[in-house]
């Protein structure tokens, strides 16, 4: 690793720091005092070769323009010399303009400056390219005429080096990078090396390190953090160790503060995970006809009859926000969309502190109009599923391998096609484990979908299934009964690794059967009647689901909490920040 020249590469400098073979330079050899300068000789004075004057004459003016050349050239390494030993004894620093803060950004110019993406600067085909980067400074320390850095950007982190040459790096650039702040922004132009130690483990760019040529802080952080990016990086497995000493950042910390917890390399890949999951639901319904649709947030009543509602006053009216884009899906369908989805907000005002519950997220609703069979939503969403989880398993490696390596978990299983049981085929399997309190028309407790999930594991070793032909007493009003059997209705849920995720179901079409079950499960048919209107005039047979995207993202990577996989989570006692 030598330091950069003008574009060349000198020797690279000898002496080690630290343990790791890190490259100090040797001080720099002392620098001759210039020679006293020769006058240039005057072409009067030379005598003129006969038959040759002119041709003399300009050998002599040739060698008068190299005299002073040379001369200037002496003159200006004595000069560089001086400012080197007035910076030593605490002058100005020739090198000065290469480090130091930058200017604040307000939009006034653009240089037409390239920045390089750092998880871009990996390879051979890197080495000795020029590349200027932007991030923050993740860790540094200095000792003597060398200082090294590490700079993250996002997921990926590069180790800079820096060593006294005096060339691009000078003695106060060492200790003025030395004492920059964590989580500072800074931008570094340098050249791309390969590490004399092989590899640097410590950075996910391990094959290349930066020799650092100018430095610049961007925006400086505040020296005291609320906690430390490495603490929250830090993988679960570690603090399972007996001796462990680490610090474990709380989960209230760490919302407190979220904007510094969403830079850990786990929480980078979630999120990029949860946009992921949004891009790969919107391709697999939009090949499938889907049309998206925005329906309204803000309604006069309760969306779904039962359920606790967020009121507000909207101009003198009482309203409340949506708890799910139940009606609108259906009056789309109705509109002759026929396929449609949605991926917007839902509120719910329920009081759940449990792990898996959240007042605000994120829905994935789709509905659509069917011919025959409500198991007509169940292939779509089949496909749907499988194209979503190939989709993360294949295009999003990276983002998966960065979770894991702070949160470990097992990949998911899943079957082609999906594993479908009814929901009898399910009471059958929890009674025959011996699963007491089981109700067979009853809705499933969380514990008993828990055991379930393992009893389904073990038997068709799958983490996905889908579990058809619900009771109707545990269904909302608007569920199309089973004609073969009234205690059963055409709906169904669909879990992962024993949580539930999806519920759904054929919906009621037919005005009249709509108003006779609203009556049967106690619902006044007046506060539902513009819902019950909507199907007046020629309805599609149709069916649906709505989905969490954040419960779809904790299970898939196996998360445990749903506050992980929220970026701001609205839950019963937080609404900040």
């Amino acid at each position: 690793r030598g330091p950069v020249q003008e574009g060349r590469l000198t020797p690279p400098p000898t002496g080690t720091i630290g343990n790791k073979g890190e490259k100090m330079s040797e001080p720099a050899a002392a620098v001759e005092a210039p020679a006293p300068e020769t006058p240039a000789t005057s072409v009067a004075d030379e005598p003129a070769a006969e038959g040759g004057a002119e041709g003399q004459s300009k050998k002599a003016a040739k060698k008068a323009a190299k005299e002073a050349e040379k001369a200037a050239l002496k003159a200006k390494k004595a000069a560089e010399v001086a400012a080197r030993e007035a910076a030593a004894q605490g002058g100005p620093d020739p090198l000065a303009h290469k480090y130091g803060d930058a200017p604040l950004v307000q939009s006034q110019a653009r240089s037409g400056k390239v920045w390089t993406h750092v998880k871009d600067v990996a390879g051979s085909t890197s080495q000795y390219r020029t590349v200027l980067l932007r991030g923050r400074v993740h860790a540094v320390r200095g000792k003597g005429k060398s200082a090294f850095l590490v700079l993250r950007q996002q997921t990926a982190t590069i180790q800079v080096t820096f060593f006294v040459d005096d060339v691009n790096v000078s003695k106060g650039m060492v200790k003025w990078v030395s004492n920059l702040t964590k989580e500072s922004v800074v931008d570094i132009q340098g050249v791309v090396m390969a590490p004399e130690s092989g590899k640097v483990e410590s950075c996910t760019q391990q094959d290349v390190e930066l020799v650092a040529q100018s430095i610049y802080c961007v925006s400086r952080s505040e020296p005291r953090l609320p906690f430390e990016i490495d603490d929250a990086s830090r993988p679960e497995t570690d603090f399972d160790k007996e001796d462990t000493t680490y610090v474990r950042v709380g989960q209230d910390t760490r919302l407190n503060h979220r904007v510094i917890d969403l830079r850990t390399p786990a929480n980078q890949a979630i999120f990029r995970v949860q946009s992921a999951v949004c891009e790969l639901f919107r391709e697999a319904l939009r090949a499938q006809d889907f049309v998206e649709i925005h329906t309204p947030k803000l309604i006069g009543g309760a969306s779904e009859g039962g359920a606790s509602v967020f009121k507000l006053d909207y101009m003198g009216q009482p309203a409340c926000l949506a708890q799910s884009p139940q009606l609108y899906k259906q009056m789309a369908v109705e509109s002759d969309l026929e396929r449609v989805f949605e991926i917007g907000p839902v509120f719910r005002a329920e009081n759940s502190n449990t792990h898996r519950h959240l007042c605000e997220f994120t829905g994935l609703d789709m509905e659509m109009a069917i011919k025959e069979h409500y198991f007509e939503v169940l292939d779509v969403l089949d496909n749907l599923f499988l194209h979503m989880f190939d989709g993360l398993n294949e295009r999003f490696k990276h983002e998966l391998e960065v979770v894991s390596q702070q949160f470990p978990y097992e990949p998911l299983k899943y079957l082609r096609p999906t594993l479908r049981l009814e929901f009898p085929q399910g009471i059958a399997m929890l009674q025959e484990a011996g699963v007491e309190g089981v109700d067979p028309l009853g809705d499933l407790s969380t514990e008993h979908e828990r055991i379930l999930g393992q009893l389904v594991k073990e038997k068709y070793d799958t983490d996905f299934y889908m579990l058809t032909k619900y009771p109707a007493a545990a269904r909302p009003f608007y569920t199309m009964p089973d004609p073969a059997n009234p205690d059963y209705s055409n709906s169904y849920d669909i879990f992962i690794r024993g949580e539930e995720i999806i519920s759904g179901a054929q919906r009621i079409h037919d005005p009249a059967l709509l108003t006779k079950r609203a009556v049967e499960c106690g619902i006044e048919v007046d506060t539902i009647q513009a819902y019950i209107d909507a199907f007046k005039y020629g309805a599609l047979p149709h069916g649906g689901c709505g989905v969490g995207l954040e419960r779809v993202v904790m299970l898939f990577l196996n998360l445990g909490n749903i506050r992980k996989t929220s970026m701001f989570p609205r839950d019963p006692r937080r609404l900040a920040p």
